[in-house]
């Protein structure tokens, strides 16, 4: 059992959906029903803060129903859904309203939702919040969707002044970035999306929390050159936080062959040596967590036909594989599976304020996982649970099988969309 005090033989009593006591194993426990994992292992849900679900407008990218299903096979209980690529986009009051009625009976685990700054769109964000939303997600470069623009600095200001959130960034920045034509090549690719780009941006995204005194996040931090920007930036108080994704930390450029365009994502994936150097910063604790940025899109607009890196769009799909993926790396690193849950569960349910959420203590959520590390498989596309059949991982051999997923205590089923909407706490 994985739990805030690290990884011991244990005993978990639920009532009510939430965790009431965790005992040793071998004290008696009073229970209408007693269930022993044996030698698997017990971990609190993981919580995702960074999901693309697409739903309304883009259903046929995914879907509240698909990813939620994909989600809890995963062994995340909660998601938070990004304010992109649906239609409309979570910008306003009205706009939360059409998504939370289109995912109203269709969801496997708990989902809240984030906001969009936009430009032009600061004086709806204080409802917004107060709506519930998390915090406010922006773009310093194109998102690839017209209804969702990029802020400029001046407009990132003028939002963080608007309202004290927490705002996620999308940090790339557009006068570094380098405009493609059609090419396989995923050097190509590499080569438009320099890491300069995320290291201005970043740079841009400090100024901003630094002049206003709000908390900004650097999302799916992929350049690990930044990485000194946020440390020194933290350690001058300024509140900012940074994640990353399994993409970044176990694929590399020099292994994605010329026309695989499921590995388009943005910011790109970077060698080898980049992510030694992402891999140092999670394990110290300057990056704070991994999440998926789980982005699909239909086969066709993956451009397999062509290979063209330019023309495909930029998304992993991997909700469901996120923890076996870090799993098998981290155990090659000698890490352990109590700082999987850390980096997956504990600390995006912190970053988000889900105090009852990613841990295994009294009061807490009874959001669970059976999770066999010993265990492997082979990925195959057409055993996943999101909507469509693309992935990156596919024909890997990964170790860790989840067995079982519980929420509020009662068994995930593909059948049951037992799932709440999370509202931001407090």
């Amino acid at each position: 059992m994985l739990t805030e005090g690290g990884e011991r033989p244990g005993a978990v009593a639920i009532a009510e959906g939430k965790v009431v006591a965790v005992t040793g194993y071998d004290e008696p426990v009073e229970a209408a029903d007693d269930q022993d994992l044996g030698d698997t292992a017990l971990l609190p849900g993981l919580v995702d803060t960074h999901v693309h679900v697409n739903e309304p407008g883009r259903t046929e990218w995914e879907g509240f129903a698909t990813a939620t299903r994909a989600a809890a096979a995963g062994g995340v209980t909660t998601i938070i859904d990004m304010p992109l690529n649906s239609l409309p986009p979570t910008v306003d009051v009205d706009a939360l309203r059409v998504k939370r009625k289109a995912a109203t009976g269709q969801i496997h685990v708990d989902v809240g939702f984030w906001g969009g700054a936009i430009p032009g769109n600061a004086d709806k964000l204080a409802a917004l919040h107060d709506a519930g939303v998390f915090g406010f997600k922006a773009f310093l470069a194109d998102s690839g969707v017209p209804e969702f623009p990029p802020v400029s600095p001046a407009e990132l200001g003028t939002a963080l002044r608007a309202v004290d959130a927490l705002f996620v960034v999308h940090a790339e920045d557009p006068g570094h970035l380098v405009s493609q034509g059609a090419s396989a090549a995923y050097a190509d690719f590499l080569a438009s999306r320099p890491a300069e780009a995320e290291q201005a941006a970043i740079a841009t995204a400090i100024d901003a929390a630094r002049a206003t005194g709000r908390r900004v996040h650097i999302l799916h931090l992929s350049a690990a050159g930044a990485l000194p920007l946020i440390a020194a930036a933290k350690a001058d108080g300024v509140r900012v936080t940074a994640e990353t994704c399994p993409h970044y930390l176990t694929l590399d450029a020099g292994h994605i062959p010329d026309g695989a365009t499921e590995f388009k994502c943005c910011p790109p994936i970077r060698d080898a040596a980049n992510a030694d150097a992402l891999w140092r910063a999670l394990a110290d604790g300057l990056i704070t967590c991994v999440v998926s940025d789980h982005s699909p899109c239909t086969p066709e607009l993956k451009r397999r036909d062509t290979g063209d890196f330019a023309a495909a769009w930029g998304g992993i799909a991997s909700v469901q594989l996120g923890l076996p993926v870090i799993w098998t790396a981290a155990r090659e690193r000698g890490h352990r599976l109590a700082d999987v849950v850390e980096w997956m569960a504990r600390r995006p349910a912190d970053l988000v304020g889900l105090a009852g959420k990613g841990r295994i203590a009294p009061g807490a959520d009874a959001d669970l996982v059976a999770f066999d590390p010993e265990a492997s498989f082979t990925v195959d596309p057409r055993r996943l649970h999101h909507r469509h059949a693309v992935t990156p991982y596919a024909g890997k051999v990964l170790h860790g099988v989840v067995r079982a997923t519980w929420l509020r205590g009662r068994s995930v089923t593909t059948d049951e969309a037992g799932g709440r909407f999370l509202t931001r706490e407090g």
